[in-house]
């Protein structure tokens, strides 16, 4: 953890520890896990929060057309900001997601 403050710390004006809370014997309260440590502890993969790698939102020419949120099995679809053209908090994925179920059907 000493690494990890200090590797903050590098970037800010003041010491990380004087706005991090302390616990009732003075220690102090905060979390270090790697991404392989949270991939362990909740299944996400190589601890990513987007679940996978974020791509580029276009097609490449070798790539087969569709919404860009389909996976290797046909009754999945990634609907947040892992899918291509996703975003963050755009909602778009979760459109593309409902467009490839719909043209499912």
């Amino acid at each position: 953890m000493d690494s990890a403050l200090n590797s903050l710390n590098e970037y800010l004006l003041d010491p990380i520890e004087s706005v991090l809370a302390r616990s009732s014997n003075g220690e102090l309260t905060i979390e270090v896990k790697t991404p392989l440590d949270i991939e362990e502890a909740i299944g996400l993969p190589r601890g990513n929060i987007f679940h996978r790698d974020l791509a580029f939102p276009f097609r490449e020419d070798s790539e087969v057309p569709g919404w860009g949120v389909e996976t290797d099995d046909p009754r999945i679809f990634i609907c947040g900001a892992g899918a291509k053209r996703g975003g963050g908090v755009s909602g778009i994925p979760g459109h593309n997601a409902a467009m490839a179920v719909l043209e499912k059907e």
